[in-house]
């Protein structure tokens, strides 16, 4: 954002244009949010930069909805500030925090206030609160937790870190935060995700081709609805490709039937579950629509070898091929998966669960593995793959998924809320989805089905990935509004899939 700023100086593009388009749509914001706007005590929190600019012009166009508004600057503003001049022309009242003795003031405003209006620190680097803005917040966060007190965020909530998530004690929980031009990276990762409530990304004028060179974005509905692989009139269950699925396990059952059902649920035209035979017979009394390639069994477990070979030999026939959900991590599976992924020949691979454990005890598994390959970890997983800590991994998302997709040269999904995906060649994606409801065992075999099922009708796996990752959360978005977050289960996710799916097509048609 630095450097598109810069740019938009360079072609012309002034600041005080950029602040009045974001001060009015931050406005239209808080208007829809609070619905009848006339009269309401609305409170705008200043700070010395552009971002106390853009409050300014916001208090504004507030005032002239008909709000009663009051602006408390926390900074000095230049001599020479124009928006500053307005709002004193429109009878709007400004207080200094400086001749504020003890913030009593503050207290005052606070106690009738309706709505905040966070302009008070923007994009910059953070640093540490103190001082007046440390004491301002703190009150703030009193009265937010003591009544209901709406508070809406400009571009982020001051005290958060733009590019990491990272907050300092004093942040104060937005309701709605109002980015500007563009999503930043830290609205998308804990602990900042907490505090930003509802994100509106608006335009303020900005051309969208000056970020043609950030090679980081946000998963859109729109982008999702025109990814979606064509569904022709005179399709055969051929024209929509052929998933291979290696998972399963007596322990874990479940996880194929999930993973076969994704792929289906996804389009895949022809779902074939490679299991034990001891397995098979249970899994086909509940999945009818998949075909089966039973495995030999020994004593001791699966027949590695003799196994790994009649996979090899089907693989010729499907368009990717999905190992990993629920198939155990015993000696004879340990063989099994070694003997399997580093042959030759193999499609596309998606990887998930017990196949990703297995290749964290494999030295030198890149580069054994073929570049064509999906890593599905969840951060335990991604902890054991990479030798980071989980802390470490969710610390910073954006650059783990980066680092190692480009180290492995491999795509990788990194699990979890507002999930990421990185490609070998320094591309990235985010999903905009965060939902307790999918933390619950089972959700990613779906995820992995669905992404091979997409890979499958012939998406490249870092499109496939993406868009399976956006189905998958919105599909558990759905179900959370109309059943809640407590007690989604995985298997309830396979019958909203195509209704996700026709929704985001209908969507596309209307564009």
């Amino acid at each position: 954002m630095r450097e598109i700023d810069k740019e938009c100086a360079r072609l012309g593009t002034s600041t005080s244009l950029l602040m009045e388009n974001a001060g009015r749509v931050v406005a239209e914001v808080t208007r829809d949010y609070l619905g009848d706007i006339e009269k309401q005590q609305i409170l705008c929190l200043i700070g010395a930069g552009n971002n106390g600019g853009d409050g300014l012009v916001a208090a504004r166009y507030l005032r002239e909805y008909g709000a009663n508004v009051t602006v408390y600057l926390c900074s000095p503003r230049p001599a020479e500030d124009t928006n500053l001049q307005l709002v004193k022309d429109s009878d709007i009242s400004c207080i200094e925090a400086s001749s504020d003795k003890n913030l009593k003031k503050l207290d005052e405003i606070l106690a009738t206030t309706a709505c905040i209006i966070d302009g008070l620190l923007g994009t910059g680097r953070m640093r540490p609160l103190e001082g007046v803005f440390q004491k301002t917040l703190e009150k703030v966060n009193a009265a937010k937790a003591a009544r209901h007190l709406a508070l809406i965020a400009i571009d982020l909530p001051s005290g958060m870190d733009a590019d990491t998530g990272a907050i300092d004690p004093a942040c104060p929980t937005a309701d709605v935060t109002v980015t500007l031009a563009f999503p930043k990276p830290g609205l998308f990762n804990f602990p900042g995700a907490e505090h930003v409530g509802n994100i509106k990304i608006v335009d303020i004028g900005i051309a969208a081709s000056l970020a043609d060179a950030v090679k980081t974005e946000l998963i859109t509905g729109t982008w999702a609805g025109l990814t979606l692989p064509r569904r022709p009139l005179n399709a055969n269950k051929g024209t929509f490709g052929r998933v291979l699925v290696v998972a399963g396990s007596t322990n874990y059952i479940g996880a194929a039937y999930l993973a076969c059902g994704g792929a289906l649920r996804a389009g895949a035209g022809w779902v074939t579950l490679a299991t034990t035979r001891s397995v098979q017979p249970v899994i086909a009394a509940k999945l009818a629509e998949a075909t089966y390639l039973p495995l030999p069994e020994v004593k001791r477990g699966i027949d590695a070898a003799e196994a790994a070979d009649i996979v090899q030999r089907e693989c010729a026939n499907y368009n990717v091929l999905l190992a990993g959900c629920g198939i155990g991590k015993d000696s004879s599976v340990t063989e099994f998966i070694r003997s399997l992924l580093f042959k030759p020949g193999l499609p596309p691979l998606v990887l998930d669960a017990d196949a990703l454990n297995i290749l964290a005890e494999i030295p030198d598994w890149p580069k054994k593995l073929p570049k064509n390959t999906v890593l599905t970890p969840h951060p335990g997983e991604m902890s054991r793959l990479c030798g980071l800590t989980i802390d470490e991994i969710q610390a910073d998302r954006l650059g783990t998924a980066y680092k190692f997709a480009a180290a492995w040269r491999k795509t990788i999904v990194l699990k979890g809320a507002f999930s990421v995906i990185a490609t070998a060649d320094g591309r990235c994606r985010v999903s905009p989805f965060a939902n307790p409801g999918l933390a619950t065992a089972g959700t990613g075999d779906v995820l992995a089905g669905i992404i091979a099922g997409l890979a499958a009708q012939g998406l490249d796996l870092f499109d496939a990935a993406t868009l399976g990752v956006y189905l998958h959360g919105a599909a558990g978005d759905r179900i959370r509004m109309e059943i809640g977050d407590t007690g989604m289960l995985a298997s309830d996710l396979l019958p909203v899939l195509p209704m996700t799916i026709k929704q985001l097509k209908t969507a596309a048609k209307r564009g």
